[in-house]
């Protein structure tokens, strides 16, 4: 079970600071919005590699932009070490991924709440994760859509026929209250912004939200 603090929530000015509330986090997952594909405005490559200079922890680019066939890898370049897209905005979904791995970074699909999984099973193999959205993207603090966890479940059942290694994470409204949920539909991988950042202790929510997910899995 592995727990990806979204900065999104975090404190913009002391970014490096915020990365150290969250010591045992798997990965710090860093939202890129481009203002066309989700009506927001946020952080770019520049950023991502000044944190990933003052930062232990691995970075996590969650790519809701345009055209991320031209700007992922400047990702990688910055520093990333996994890098997601929209399956929504890729022209080729196949090419860009074998290019981020071949530059050295996890690629990741992300497919938006209505989005179905299934027309993309030919394309799991190409994968080292897959992003199912529990919220519409472009704003945190939104509230967990039950609705995706069907789709969960028929994801993890694809990533279970393909094979190998495939992490399956979900983005939206993650909390203490939704990752059991999110874990018994066969998610793995959790960003977590609110529920981390809007806590007293934002390390030990996420040693929380490591062990609430693992006991649902277990059970």
């Amino acid at each position: 079970m592995r727990i990806t603090p979204s900065l999104l929530n975090a404190d913009f000015a002391n970014l490096a600071a915020e990365a150290a509330k969250v010591p045992t986090a798997d990965f710090l997952h860093m939202d890129v919005m481009d203002n066309h594909f989700v009506p927001n405005l946020t952080l770019g490559a520049p950023v991502i590699e000044a944190l990933a200079k003052a930062a232990p922890q691995p970075i996590d680019a969650h790519l809701m932009i345009e055209d991320p066939d031209r700007w992922a890898p400047q990702f990688v370049e910055a520093g990333a070490s996994s890098v997601t897209f929209h399956v929504e905005a890729a022209h080729a979904p196949v090419r860009l991924a074998r290019e981020l791995r071949a530059l050295g970074a996890r690629a990741s699909m992300a497919l938006k709440p209505a989005t179905p999984i299934e027309p993309y099973e030919d394309l799991l193999p190409e994968l080292d994760m897959v992003l199912i959205m529990t919220v519409e993207p472009g704003f945190g603090g939104q509230k967990f859509l039950d609705l995706c966890l069907p789709k969960i479940r028929r994801t993890r059942a694809l990533l279970d026929k393909v094979g190998g290694d495939i992490w399956l994470q979900v983005d939206g409204g993650v909390s203490v209250e939704t990752i059991e949920r999110c874990a018994e539909a066969g998610a793995d991988t959790f960003v977590a912004g609110s529920a981390v950042y809007g806590a007293d202790d934002p390390g030990a929510m996420v040693e929380r939200l490591r062990r609430t997910a693992a006991a649902a899995c277990a059970h």
